[in-house]
């Protein structure tokens, strides 16, 4: 029997293979039907919240570690992330061209994910 520690890590792997897969899936079809600045723009939108997603899970598995170098520097990091991502969506719209409403649903795609593992954990459920 798994532990529930286990059974989290689990969900976060599959959580993270979903939002790969959904940030190339999509940047391909938005690549497909609008455009290739929108395909890169949907595709540094959804590594942008893969991205986002790890630092949020590493800062959650450091709260209960008892050393206190790393958490101080994950703090500092989780108030800057927000502005490191409004800088790297400035710099993907105003220098790279690519479109902004695609990086936009491209940041989206953690949501996502995080909706497919519900629906995985629904049908697949073990009372």
């Amino acid at each position: 029997m798994l532990t529930d520690e286990a059974l989290f890590e689990r969900a976060v792997g599959r959580m993270r293979t979903v939002m790969l897969w959904l940030s190339l899936l999509g940047a391909l079809a938005a690549g497909f039907l609008r455009g290739w600045q929108w395909g890169l723009g949907f595709l540094a939108g959804g590594l942008a919240s893969y991205g986002n997603f790890h630092w949020l899970h590493r800062l959650t598995a450091s709260i209960g570690a008892t050393t206190r170098g790393p958490r101080k520097r994950m703090l500092a990091f989780f108030c800057l992330r927000y502005l490191l991502l409004g800088l790297g969506g400035y710099v993907i719209v105003s220098v790279f061209g690519l479109n902004l409403v695609a990086a936009l649903l491209g940041l989206c795609v953690a949501a996502a994910a995080v909706i497919v593992e519900i629906l995985y954990e629904l049908l697949y459920a073990r009372a």
